[in-house]
């Protein structure tokens, strides 16, 4: 080969250096120094997985669900998964239609490969490993072999939805649950003594969305049905949510969350909120102003609700959902066309924060922002409300949706760590719909010991193996546990 060739060969030259590369996801993926690995190894794997914040159903849990192939429990209703493969070419069929398995996982086999960098690379073969031991690369090339590996396992008692579980090592689950809901699966699964706890979050959206008056009332009059009494007041209203409230309680649920926009906190009065309540119930739409008030009351009330029986709030803020009007039509919420959000957000959360603290009925409180630029807004937001009752009482919690990668995992800890206390953090969460999402976990651990290993590394830290390692263990899991008190 002349000189010419050898230079133009893509790896001619490297196989020399070969040794000094780190193979690919292999033990020590992420860590990128000695004390990163030991934290990882001797302390963060060991310890159980807290998930306190996800959307998996209950009912899958309840009648421990087995899974016909692998498309079943990877790909159906993973949005971000859609969202690559939109990206990549992929018609909608393969996506949400009425392509069959087989074909679906096929077509994300191909898109594989092109999510280099994105850290869908990572999770997809995390999740192989670590649930079906396969070391290889997805790709078209693989995906018949790899296809047929992980269907075989999925039909062996010990890939059930309980099974899976297990195998992660999972200690507690906290699902996602509106006021209606039943609570049926739940008890189901206690009473069968299912040695991992799957307990309900309480999540109102539905009962403050009144943009729209025919589906709002349809609503209630669901509301009114769970809690056996009409509704035709506010103060009916807040007695019927109330009384779901206390049965979640009686259910084990100690935690509420919202998603929203931004917080709303406009100033109303009693005589204002009964007028537009009795306005909506008698089936005319309110006007934007209207809303925002009824929604500002609102969130007041349930925090209210939640500091009452002793819960943590949670407010997953920042998401602009629904921009794609066509697909949403076609294929409803939750299913890949929502984006980070920039809305105003410090004054109104502070607002809202202060007047429940100065009732004294500030609860616990896990604040998450979807917009990187409001790392630090949140991280110094949580600081205003610290009482001194509960180690970390008003939490900012870990990156969440486009951020809960590497990258943005590491700024929301950078943040917390400059203008909080990191050691008291109560760590990660899925936030999925999928059982093979518990590797985020690892994904997170790995880049919390990587972050303190180099900090170590830089001599900016002490080289303190019993101090370290506790505030990992505590971050992964003790925090949560301790925090959340189930």
């Amino acid at each position: 080969m002349s000189m010419t060739n050898r230079l133009s060969h893509p790896t001619n030259g490297l196989h020399k250096n070969f040794k000094r590369m780190k193979k690919f996801m292999d033990k020590d993926f992420l860590l990128q120094n000695d004390v990163a690995k030991d934290l990882y190894h001797n302390h963060a794997a060991k310890m159980p997985i807290f998930d306190y914040h996800c959307h998996i159903n209950p009912k899958e849990i309840a009648e421990d669900k087995k899974y016909n192939n692998i498309t079943e429990i990877w790909l159906y209703g993973d949005h971000y998964k859609w969202r690559g493969m939109r990206t990549n070419g992929v018609d909608e069929r393969f996506c949400t239609g009425d392509a069959s398995d087989w074909e679906k996982f096929e077509k994300w086999a191909e898109t594989v490969p092109h999510t280099l960098r994105n850290p869908l690379f990572h999770w997809t073969h995390l999740e192989l490993q670590r649930f079906f031991g396969i070391d290889k690369i997805l790709n078209p090339a693989t995906a018949k072999e790899i296809w047929d590996e992980c269907n075989a396992k999925l039909q062996s008692p010990e890939y059930s939805c309980r099974g899976i579980i297990k195998m992660a090592n999972v200690d507690t689950i906290c699902t996602t649950d509106d006021p209606i809901d039943s609570l049926e699966y739940h008890r189901a699964i206690k009473a069968d003594g299912f040695t991992t706890n799957v307990l309900p979050a309480w999540r109102p959206d539905k009962a403050m969305a009144v943009e729209c008056a025919k589906s709002y009332n349809e609503y209630l009059n669901c509301l009114e049905e769970a809690a056996g009494m009409n509704i035709n007041s506010f103060s009916a209203l807040i007695e019927a949510l109330d009384k779901r409230h206390e049965f979640f309680h009686q259910n084990g649920c100690r935690l509420s969350d919202h998603g929203l926009e931004t917080i709303l906190a406009e100033d109303y009065t009693k005589s204002e909120i009964d007028a537009i309540f009795a306005k909506i119930r008698s089936g005319k739409n309110l006007n934007p102003e209207e809303i925002i008030k009824f929604q500002s009351c609102m969130l007041y009330e349930f925090g209210i609700m939640d500091h009452s029986r002793g819960w943590t709030q949670q407010f997953h803020i920042g998401a602009l959902r629904n921009n794609n009007t066509r697909l949403f039509n076609q294929l409803g919420p939750d299913t890949g066309f929502d984006s980070i959000g920039d809305f105003e957000i410090a004054r109104p959360l502070a607002k809202l924060l202060n007047r429940l603290d100065l009732e004294d009925k500030l609860c616990k409180t896990i604040l998450y922002n979807l917009n990187p630029r409001d790392n630090e807004l949140f991280a110094t937001m949580i600081g205003n409300f610290q009482d001194g009752s509960v180690p970390g009482k008003i939490q900012y919690g870990s990156g969440w949706w486009f951020l809960d990668q590497k990258d943005g995992m590491q700024k929301q800890m950078q943040a917390l760590s400059n203008l909080g206390l990191l050691s008291r953090f109560v760590g990660m969460l899925t936030d999925s719909r999928s059982y093979l999402s518990y590797t985020r976990h690892e994904y997170f651990r790995r880049t919390l010991c990587n972050l303190l290993g180099t900090d170590v590394e830089n001599g900016e830290i002490p080289y303190d193996m019993e101090l370290l390692g506790q505030m990992v263990e505590n971050i992964c899991f003790n925090n949560a546990k301790e925090y959340f008190n189930f």
